[in-house]
């Protein structure tokens, strides 16, 4: 199999969780976009089920959860109009449940925002610790049946609730957000500490994920084309985040690291091993059943 230099490729993953666009990389890094494209996928899948298997059994204290906005081929107001639009076009909202004390992003799921993937979601954060959590969300009423679903009454649940108004400054443009002029706190279930009703921490973490891949930067034109490649986006993100980037809150460790998931800082030449590993493998895997297939005169 014919592989890019190991250098080549760590530089290529790199530059897409530091904000640098598909083409932009290929450009850099001189190779052609489908080569950028196809190790994206590739390392994208792989990055998705590290994430499903070792991010389990996480002894967490306080939750936060929120999703943040996006779009694949066009925003759903244009997609009537877009010529040949995939079917999965439109808006995309991406789940995150972060962990507040060592930063961990515990879960995360793209996709709609209504009732059914709020289940699927919040099932999926249930699963993946150990014990009785605060868990703090925003208003979206998609939440309330979906936290009763995964945890019934074993949580300490509450809702913040941020009021908006009009920018009182006319020189803000229309594109500046709106205002924050107060906040509501509301217990759900169980005895939540009132200090730490908050999602700031995943909040900002949001921002983190505008910063980080241009898919979400606002404004711009290096969208996702296809549901599949924003969600491989997604993977390299999170797995860069989790388990590769140090944060100066804790003390230069990597969330992963922080909540015991590991001892060391991963690269993504440990990645690319796991991935290397599992083309290999499904490689002799097609070329055995190619010879178990019985051949016709």
């Amino acid at each position: 199999m014919n592989r890019l230099p190991l250098k080549t490729r760590v530089q290529i993953l790199n530059m897409l969780v530091e904000g640098a666009s598909m083409r932009s990389t290929s450009r850099v890094a001189g190779v052609s976009i489908n080569t950028v494209t196809k190790l994206l996928e590739d390392v994208g899948a792989v990055c998705s089920a590290l994430h499903d298997d070792m991010v389990r059994g996480v002894n967490a204290k306080r939750v936060q959860c929120d999703e943040i906005w996006s779009f694949c081929y066009a925003k759903a107001k244009n997609v009537q109009t877009a010529k040949t639009a995939p079917d999965d076009a439109g808006d995309v909202w991406t789940w995150t449940a972060l962990e507040a004390d060592s930063k961990l992003i515990l879960s995360w799921l793209a996709g709609g925002r209504d009732s059914q993937y709020a289940v699927a979601f919040m099932d999926d954060v249930r699963a993946r610790i150990t014990n009785r959590v605060q868990l703090t969300t925003d208003g979206h009423k998609a939440y309330l049946e979906a936290v009763e679903g995964a945890f019934g009454g074993d949580v300490d649940y509450a809702i913040l609730h941020k009021v908006y108004g009009a920018s009182p400054d006319p020189t803000k443009g229309k594109y500046s957000p709106a205002e924050c002029i107060g906040i509501q706190k509301r217990r759900v279930e169980g005895d939540p500490d009132p200090k730490h009703i908050s999602t700031s921490y995943v909040e900002r973490q949001n921002l983190t994920m505008r910063m980080a891949m241009r898919r979400f930067t606002r404004l711009t034109n290096g969208f996702s084309k296809k549901l599949e490649n924003h969600v491989h986006a997604l993977a390299l993100y999170f797995m860069h985040y989790n388990w590769m980037r140090q944060h100066k809150s804790l003390n230069k460790w990597t969330p992963a690291m922080a909540a015991g998931l590991t001892d060391r800082i991963w690269t993504w030449e440990d990645i690319l091993v796991i991935a290397d590993r599992a083309e290999t493998e499904a490689v002799q895997a097609k070329r055995l059943a190619l010879l178990e297939t019985p051949q016709s005169n």
